[in-house]
């Protein structure tokens, strides 16, 4: 039995599929349980980070746990909490979702420095993932692509190696399920390095309509994410990392993930390609 958190998210929900593909036997764990569909192979638990008994019955008889915490300032508490849980209860193995950059000041402050210290430190198997920028994060532009607006660029010209959320998944898979991935940090990117209006380029291509791009300077962008009730903690890492980009600081592009699948990362043109519909 695999523990999945965060099962409902985009890389939860992807990694539930593919395990439940595989046979393999899973409980996916969300704070919101009618949220998820009930599906055979897969057993739906009620878990909160913050509820220690929660998370107790969540990894009772599991092997395995996908270690996935919501972003936050909460999310060392979230992680130190359950690698307790994990530890008491007998898991074999923890693999954790943590970010591309994650100890680095700049890119993510250090909400996931103290989460990949406690899972290194729990005596457990383990398997860090750091992840580039999601391409399913082109999703938020479809109320733009709808309306005929242009699309907002916080990052200029700045470059990053987006990533197939698919890719993060099945890589998450083989470190669940392969000793081979064991005191492994694994940083995931997609094989080229695209800045926003490239992004917009290749989404034109696909869905055949011109699209445009509006610079947002970072100072509107700030204000719009409070407007719309995102956390000050959230909207400062994320004009942080929009700055980082910006300035040219995040390249980083690896083959992690052919070194674990055995095959190229996906592109993000193929991201949008098997995803078109998505976009209206």
């Amino acid at each position: 039995m695999i523990l999945v958190t965060g099962a409902t998210g985009t890389i939860g929900s992807e990694l539930v599929r593919q395990l439940v593909a595989r046979g393999i036997p899973v409980r996916a764990m969300t704070r919101e349980p009618g949220r998820m569909q009930p599906s055979a192979g897969i057993a739906i638990t009620q878990g909160d980070f913050e509820d220690p008994a929660s998370l107790r019955q969540a990894t009772e008889d599991v092997r395995e746990v996908f270690l996935l915490s919501a972003p936050g300032p909460r999310v060392p508490v979230h992680d130190r909490a359950m690698v307790e849980a994990a530890a008491e209860a007998g898991v074999r193995k923890i693999v954790k979702l943590s970010a591309i950059g994650s100890t680095d000041e700049g890119m993510a402050g250090n909400w996931h420095a103290a989460g990949e210290q406690a899972v290194r430190e729990s005596g457990l198997a383990w398997t860090i993932l750091r992840p580039a920028g999601f391409a399913s994060n082109a999703l938020r532009w479809v109320p733009a692509i709808r309306t005929g607006q242009p699309i907002p660029n916080l990052t200029g010209s700045g470059v990053h190696a987006f990533v197939d959320p698919r890719d993060v998944a099945a890589v998450a898979a083989e470190a669940l399920l392969s000793a081979d991935c064991d005191g492994q940090i694994y940083t995931l990117t997609g094989p080229e390095l695209l800045s926003v209006p490239d992004q917009v380029t290749q989404v034109s291509e696909v869905l055949g309509r011109d699209l445009a791009v509006s610079d947002v300077p970072l100072e509107v962008a700030a204000e719009q994410m409070r407007a719309a009730g995102m956390d000050e903690a959230v909207v400062s890492v994320a004009i942080r990392g929009a700055e980082l980009i910006r300035s040219g600081g995040e390249k980083t592009l690896t083959a992690d993930v052919e070194r674990v699948l055995g095959r190229p990362a996906r592109s993000f043109r193929g991201w949008v390609e098997s995803n078109r519909a998505a976009f209206g």
